[in-house]
């Protein structure tokens, strides 16, 4: 997966396809080769964190869509956009998920267009926001997949917010017409320090458990046996981020190139 810059959506929606095919064989093909590319992920979060580019979102996907085509790559190189929970303004209980109607004059048409050419839904998932800005309705080890615990929601037993959380979009999608998109996470994980319930322990069990459950192709209570494919979110810490933190420490492995905790993929 290969990130297309917030900054970049007013260039490429504006532009030609001739431009956008320039776009991507200066800056992505020259440097990676098609065939290692399985996703773009076009900007990050656009329509909660950069507004101002909501309008050049899926004018931009549609040009390098048709870039991507011309290059005979549009059935192997799939075009989304990550979207934060926030773009939900029900989320709770899971069938209850419905899209910001504010929102809807753009999710609709990409929903469209993702239907359309069986491009998944990008959504970064976070349980550990949700535990921290709602301590009285979600509970660490629902959060970290320790519950034991069960919500009932239509007769689905929900038993951590991860599969909540992905499958109140699938709700939103269904009330929008739209059933059967896949989704990718393409962002979670957890921080090691810098806030309650932060550390490497709880990151090791909440990274692990999503790990399992993306290999065992679990799925969710909505639909049961479609594996979910998960990005985790980071690599490295982020010591020069601003904001709260625990911001900086998402990272398996700190600043100075040192595991925070050992965790196996296989």
């Amino acid at each position: 997966m290969i990130g297309v810059p917030n900054e970049i959506l007013p260039t490429l929606a504006n532009g030609t396809v001739s431009a956008s095919i320039i776009w991507l064989e200066s800056n992505i093909f020259s440097l990676i080769p098609p065939s290692q590319v399985r996703y773009l992920a076009v900007g990050n979060e656009v329509l909660v964190n950069n507004p101002s580019y909501t309008q050049f979102l899926v004018p931009a996907i549609l040009n390098l869509y048709r870039a991507l085509h011309e290059l005979g790559l549009a059935d192997a190189i799939k075009l989304s956009s990550p979207h934060a929970a926030a773009v939900l303004s029900e989320s709770y209980p899971p069938s209850a998920g419905a899209f910001d109607l504010s929102l809807t004059p753009v999710m609709v048409p990409l929903l469209k267009f993702l239907s359309e050419t069986e491009s998944p839904l990008m959504v970064n998932v976070y349980p550990f926001f949700s535990y921290v800005n709602n301590h009285q309705y979600v509970t660490l080890d629902y959060a970290l997949f320790r519950s034991s615990a069960v919500e009932i929601d239509r007769d689905l037993e929900y038993r951590n917010m991860f599969d909540a959380t992905i499958d109140a979009f699938v709700y939103a999608m269904e009330r929008e017409g739209y059933p059967r998109i896949p989704v990718v996470v393409t962002e979670t994980g957890w921080p090691t320090d810098g806030g309650d319930g932060a550390g490497a322990g709880n990151a090791l069990d909440y990274n692990r458990n999503v790990v399992m459950r993306t290999k065992g192709n679990i799925g969710t209570p909505k639909r049961p046996g479609v594996g979910v494919e998960v990005f985790l979110f980071d690599l490295f810490d982020e010591n020069g981020k601003t904001g709260v933190e625990f911001e900086k420490h998402f990272g398996i492995f700190g600043v100075n190139g040192i595991k925070a905790y050992d965790i196996s993929f296989i």
